[in-house]
């Protein structure tokens, strides 16, 4: 990995924090999206991990720009330590580039969405619930092309900058092969939303596949750029 992913990754983290209207939950939602926890933080930082868990539920003032600066150092450290899995995933989110007929949008939020808020956005029916009631992105793919025309690493990049999302397939007529591309694509995302078809028309083994990979699954047929215009306004 080089230097400057590193850095540029760092710099997106201390803005959102420094930026955020809520800095604790954002800082909360990066130090999930890194999988660590507030006591692994914490020992890097040398503090008690209530010091971590004071600023994320703003128990504690919001952090300034220096203490801003170390949280962020030391999520970064703690990947790296572990083999800079996060920041290696980061880093293809950067160079990461799709045609406008494949992604129509790909975001991510300054705090986690709990997931009816993201099924209000689309109007959608939630079929079966996953192990995670939560998002901190999504991204809107037209099915067809995204499953005809990406590579593994391309589909892969689709997650943007955390796996903990939400995928929209649009132009679905059944559910079977988005369905049947989460099987062997990892990691699975928090959510899969099939956009253009009702309960009824959904592929019969649809819920037990989105049982046995642990992701929540539903269908929305509300208008497209309706439900992009909503789902903006999340981010």
């Amino acid at each position: 990995m080089t230097s400057s992913i590193r850095e540029d990754l760092a710099h997106r983290i201390a803005g959102e924090i420094t930026l955020s209207e809520d800095p604790g939950a954002t800082l909360r939602k990066w130090r999930t999206d890194f999988d660590i926890s507030q006591t692994d933080l914490a020992a890097n930082l040398d503090v008690s991990s209530s010091v971590i868990s004071d600023y994320e539920s703003g128990r504690r003032e919001s952090p300034g720009i220096g203490i801003v600066r170390r949280l962020v150092t030391a999520l970064l450290d703690v990947d790296e330590a572990r083999g800079g899995s996060r920041i290696r995933q980061y880093g293809r989110v950067l160079s990461a580039g799709f045609d406008g007929d494949i992604v129509y949008d790909l975001r991510e939020y300054s705090t986690a969405l709990p997931i009816e808020d993201f099924y209000e956005a689309l109007d959608a029916t939630e079929i079966v619930r996953g192990d995670r009631d939560y998002v901190n992105g999504h991204t809107v793919i037209n099915s067809i092309q995204a499953i005809t025309r990406l590579t593994n690493e391309e589909f892969y990049r689709l997650y943007g900058q955390s796996t903990d999302r939400a995928l929209v397939f649009t132009d679905v007529t059944r559910g079977e092969s988005p369905l049947v591309a989460m099987r062997v694509v990892t990691p699975t995302p928090n959510a899969v939303v099939l956009h253009g078809i009702e309960e009824d028309d959904l592929w019969e083994h649809a819920g037990d596949l989105a049982n046995v990979d642990g992701f929540s699954l539903a269908v929305s047929t509300r208008d497209l750029d309706d439900a992009l215009d909503d789902l903006q306004a999340l981010a």
